[in-house]
């Protein structure tokens, strides 16, 4: 069952502050168990037939696989961009420790 996994979502945003703001947004509400905010992206994208680019934070969520969705649809909320980038996936494979770390999520948000 790909619920009893662990996800990832990733998504930039425009700076850190926004980013570990919703982070944390998302912690208070059990969204997720970790965001790891990475330092500056340069972004490359064709948006409304134009090219463009960017500097961003790229923020990598940590979660328990039946929480993927819902996660997705706050962080869409939440976020800052008009449209947002979000790309969420379940995990193959997660550490012992790890996947018992993500699993206590599971526990809190029920």
């Amino acid at each position: 069952m790909a619920d009893d996994k662990a996800a990832l979502a990733w998504c930039p945003f425009p700076d850190r502050e926004s980013a570990r703001t919703i982070a944390n947004q998302l912690l208070d509400e059990k969204l997720i168990v970790c965001a790891n905010i990475l330092g500056e992206i340069e972004s490359v994208f064709e948006w409304d037939g134009e090219r463009g680019n960017g500097v961003e934070s790229g923020v990598l969520f940590k979660t328990y696989g039946d929480l993927l969705d819902p996660l997705v649809l706050r962080l869409g909320e939440l976020h800052p961009y008009e449209m947002p980038a979000i790309i969420g996936w379940q995990c193959d494979t997660a550490h012992p420790e790890t996947m018992a770390w993500i699993t206590q999520l599971r526990s809190k948000s029920s």
